[in-house]
């Protein structure tokens, strides 16, 4: 893994924010030995521009959140909230319609990038709390 401790931080705290707001196919993608720009990728994508806008706000509120607060040094594609990119340097975040996702299949475009695995909290706790019933 070449992600800098920090890039791993930001990326992980922008998916579970997209996760909060029901984000889907949420993807971290280690592009840190191809690009000398960034160290990752978070993709996620939503149904629709409305979606795509909450998820967008909600990440940069949880990264502000951070004891290090981030904020992105760029935002581009706001405005038709199809595709928004934020850049943080560390990571580059991106907020696609479902559309856009698999048209420009980022995923596949980066393919020999090794991913960062990422697993949403809620469905962690609703697993755990679900075998604690079970007993």
């Amino acid at each position: 893994m070449t992600v800098s401790e920090r890039a791993h931080e930001l990326a992980i705290a922008a998916a579970q924010a997209a996760a909060d707001k029901k984000a889907q196919d949420i993807t971290i993608i280690d592009v840190g030995d191809q690009l000398a720009i960034t160290d990752a990728f978070v993709l996620a994508a939503a149904p629709n521009e409305r979606q795509v806008l909450a998820i967008v706000d909600a990440i940069e509120a949880s990264l502000l959140e951070l004891p290090e607060k981030a904020k992105p040094v760029r935002r581009e594609g706001e405005r038709g909230g199809r595709w928004v990119l934020l850049d943080y340097v560390d990571i580059v975040v991106h907020v696609q319609h479902t559309e856009e996702r698999e048209f420009y299949a980022l995923d596949r475009l980066w393919k020999d990038c090794p991913t960062i695995p990422f697993v949403d909290r809620d469905l962690v706790e609703a697993d755990a709390s679900g075998s604690a019933a079970a007993e």
